[in-house]
């Protein structure tokens, strides 16, 4: 069996075609922020934030655009993105890219040192990754104004709440499936996941001394059901990527068992955690949601997948009407929320194309 399917920095999306590596910074750095306080009272004593760049910073230094990652990635997440011929040509763009806490390299329960490791870690919201991250560019990198925020999936959510949170840092946002708060469907999906590892008896309450490997299967299975769309399913759109001879059943179970290798099982969680709370309208100084997307000043290019069973469509059209300088743009697509990320060449080559027009766009409202 052909290695179709790749674990795409902590969760599945296919391609059927590799792609070459763009050119990055000479290697992945760590930004250090002392004392951070955390949304939840909790104050880790050393955050650290992993991210890594693409291009080179002019000499106005207004040529940046930032890339947060999505659920257990790392900052390799958006190379569908970047490159000669590409929406963010590394030649044009700085492109900062970075990891969120609990992705096992930025700070999470696995590396974090007692009294907060393991399941003592505290949960983190897309807020706190989005205040680290701008420390990150203002303290360490001097940069106060940025050209766009592009994020997919969790990346998407901190992409909507850089907008509330900071309307005035970027004159554009691209969110692809994503959604600006996680509504009560979409916690219980999590909440269902999350009861796939804890209820291994080898969990331990998180104080395992061994991967709770029944419970991670487990969650595997769980996830591939919600990953695509049941027409991706219906049509074996997985045969696109596979090689001669593979079977559902290899399919499934590379799912199954392989879904994210290596990932510990409270980072897992931990990250399940803070998606779970994400709601910008409860960022500090507004009240809803609506009001919240309401006081958005960046152009935001909104990109739902028409299939996505994570952040249904119809969720995003129900936050679009609020945005006040927003394109809805549908990626047409069987792929479900994979789509987001390109794991096709018909979705890359949609994406590529919407995202490169709109970040070409002259001037700004």
């Amino acid at each position: 069996m052909r290695a179709w399917l790749l674990v795409f920095a902590g969760w599945c999306s296919l391609v059927t075609a590799s792609v070459a590596v763009p050119p990055t910074s000479d290697e992945v750095r760590i930004a250090v922020l002392p004392q951070f306080a955390l949304d939840s009272g909790v104050v880790l004593p050393e955050a650290r934030v992993r991210y890594l760049t693409y291009g080179t910073l002019n000499a106005a230094r207004d040529n940046v655009v930032l890339l947060p990652s999505h659920y257990m990635a790392d900052a390799h997440g958006y190379e569908w993105l970047i490159g000669p011929g590409k929406a963010l040509d590394p030649a044009r763009y700085f492109l900062v890219a970075t990891e969120l806490f609990g992705n096992g390299k930025s700070s999470s329960p696995s590396n974090t040192p007692e009294p907060l490791h393991g399941p003592r870690f505290p949960v983190t919201t897309i807020r706190d990754n989005v205040r680290a991250v701008h420390a990150l560019l203002v303290q360490e990198l001097q940069i106060t104004h940025i050209q766009a925020v592009v994020g997919f999936s969790m990346g998407g959510q901190q992409a909507f709440q850089w907008a509330v949170s900071y309307p005035q840092f970027m004159d554009r946002v691209v969110v692809t499936a994503a959604t600006a708060k996680t509504y009560p469907h979409g916690v219980v999906r999590l909440e269902g996941q999350i009861a796939t590892i804890t209820a291994d008896p080898v969990f331990k309450d998180g104080d395992y001394s061994e991967p709770p490997m029944r419970g991670l299967d487990a969650f595997g299975t769980v996830w591939a059901g919600w990953l695509f769309s049941q027409q991706w399913w219906r049509d074996e759109l997985w045969r696109a990527g596979a090689s001669p001879g593979t079977t559902f059943e290899q399919v499934f179970g590379q799912f199954r068992h392989d879904f994210v290798p290596g990932a510990d099982a409270n980072d897992l969680i931990l990250q399940m955690r803070t998606w779970e709370q994400h709601d910008v309208g409860t960022t500090p100084g507004f009240s809803s949601l609506q009001q919240a997307l309401g006081a958005i000043q960046a152009e935001v290019l909104y990109m739902p997948s028409e299939t996505d069973l994570y952040f249904p469509i119809a969720d995003a059209r129900f936050e679009a009407q609020f945005i006040p300088h927003v394109s809805l743009r549908p990626i047409p697509s069987l792929w479900g929320h994979t789509a987001g990320a390109a794991s096709n060449p018909a979705d890359a080559a949609f994406l590529n194309r919407e995202i490169g027009r709109f970040l070409a766009r002259r001037g700004r409202r």
